[in-house]
């Protein structure tokens, strides 16, 4: 029997019912990524192994190196042949870590390799890859037709232009590209090198000339509307933790200004700054009505000469453990009280953190909507069986699991999409020992539909994105699913 056979994960029989019955066969709907648009729309054909594998991929960077792997072999100069051997001499010393078990799933799935990987190995897969690799089914546009993804959501500055979005709507493809508006650098006052060249781009792509604050937030106000008309229905924020250092309107406008004159602006002015304008963007998606995610708790760019070196996203982040719980709560709270509060995800990297936002999301539950409030799923350095398993069990203690939206790659390669794969196995198995342990009732009926919404319906009906729907809800209104 091979490493990944049909029933990995599962160690139950019920487990195994569960998943082949009811999961096994759901679509995919990747509401959060930071895969190229342009390469979607350009149906990129990869060249080999390395350009869709370990291009970009800090995860295993940070193996690689912790393995004693020279910088050349990872981000460096080396040959993409050579690269690819340094990860395959790496593979056999992550035993334990979830790389690999999705190194050697994603070999099956894309490839239908099943061999283990190591220094042996690595030359036949090499050759096998790269000759399916250069076959249709393994364009990008391929793979998103091949793991049968309803949607995916990009991850989009409002600068861009959304031009690789129309030009894949008009390809026919069945999968669904739709923008996330991130607007990160509008926070970052306290970054002038940053944040003024930013300004500008935002004022060329609104065409408004931004000489004040006012200027300010209406470039962004018609960078969302424009977001909006090209289907986007879902913003995203990174942040070590929320801001909720309230100011007045003037006061933002003070320390913008003093940004815009490169004039050093304190931590103090920064929190209120950004304060200010997460409650302008939280008003924003609610009256349009889209999703807001929170992506909180991440330690970013530990290393100054390899950042200095290398640049940020090459593997020097880490888990932080910022206060996360008050201001998160006062955040959230400010737009409630004046009826503004989207639709929100909140996701935690600290585990010590699990239960506090499974219980944050029930204070401001308001019975408009199931689920309004979302604890998301494990993100990042929490998105392996431990991680998946510890973020559904406070859910399920503290809220409703079975209103859960479900999984997400969030990942720059397209060779992650057996992470939707990797999660369900995980859900099916934590639900089926409970099942064989009598804590829930062997009924499928009742079972089998709860596992089935969280792997995709509960995120269709509830980001609600157009054109993104289901046969019964197409045939009420006359249209066709996607």
């Amino acid at each position: 029997m091979s490493f990944i056979h049909e029933d990995f994960l599962l160690g139950s029989k019920t487990a195994r019912r569960l998943y082949h019955k009811f999961a096994e066969a759901e679509p995919i709907f990747d509401y959060h990524c930071h895969i190229s648009p342009r390469d979607i729309a350009g149906n990129r054909q990869f060249s080999n192994l390395f350009e869709i594998w370990l291009a970009g991929d800090h995860y295993k960077w940070r193996a690689m190196r912790s393995n004693g792997v020279a910088e050349k072999f990872c981000t460096g100069s080396a040959s993409p042949h050579d690269k690819f051997l340094a990860w395959a001499k790496t593979v056999p010393n992550t035993l334990r870590n979830p790389l690999y078990h999705w190194t050697h799933l994603e070999l099956k799935r894309y490839f239908g390799i099943t061999e283990l990987i190591d220094k042996t190995t690595a030359e036949k897969i090499w050759k096998q890859a790269n000759e399916k690799l250069a076959t249709p089914a393994l364009t990008t546009q391929g793979i998103l037709k091949k793991f049968n993804v309803k949607a995916v959501c990009t991850t989009d500055d409002p600068v861009d232009s959304l031009e690789d979005h129309r030009i894949f709507a008009k390809s026919g493809h069945p999968t669904k590209m739709l923008p996330a508006f991130r607007p990160d650098k509008a926070l970052a006052v306290n970054a002038p090198t940053l944040f003024n060249p930013w300004v500008e781009e935002l004022s060329a792509a609104a065409n408004i000339d931004i000489n004040g604050f006012g200027a300010f937030t209406s470039a962004l106000k018609k960078r969302h509307d424009f977001f909006h008309s090209q289907g986007c229905r879902l913003s995203d924020h990174g942040m070590n933790h929320c801001f909720a250092d309230f100011c007045s309107e003037k006061t933002a406008a003070g320390i913008f200004d003093k940004a815009r004159h490169d004039e050093p602006v304190s931590p103090l002015e920064h929190s209120q700054f950004a304060a200010f304008m997460m409650l302008f963007f939280g008003q924003l998606d609610a009256k349009r009505g889209w999703t807001k995610q929170l992506h909180l708790g991440a330690l970013r760019n530990n290393n100054d000469r390899l950042l200095k070196q290398l640049g940020p996203d090459t593997g020097f982040d880490s888990i932080g453990d910022f206060p996360q719980v008050q201001a998160l709560a006062a955040y959230l709270n400010k737009l409630d009280s004046d009826n503004l509060l989207p639709k929100t995800i909140i996701y935690n990297l600290n585990p010590a953190d699990n239960y506090a936002f499974a219980t944050m999301i029930g204070n401001f539950q308001d019975g408009t909507i199931p689920g309004k409030i979302q604890y998301g799923s494990g993100w990042w350095f929490l998105d392996q069986k431990e991680g998946m398993e510890m973020q559904m069990n406070a859910l399920s203690n503290l809220g409703l699991l079975s209103r859960f939206i479900g999984m997400i790659t969030d990942s720059r390669s397209f060779m992650s999409y057996p992470r939707h794969e990797y999660f369900r196995r995980t859900l099916c198995n934590l639900i089926g020992n409970d099942i064989e342990a009598g804590l829930i009732p062997n009924d499928e009926k009742l079972v089998g539909q709860m596992v089935k919404n969280i792997c995709f319906a509960n995120a269709r009906n509830y980001l609600a994105f157009p054109g993104v729907t289901d046969e019964a809800s197409a045939k009420k209104s006359g249209g066709k699913s996607c």
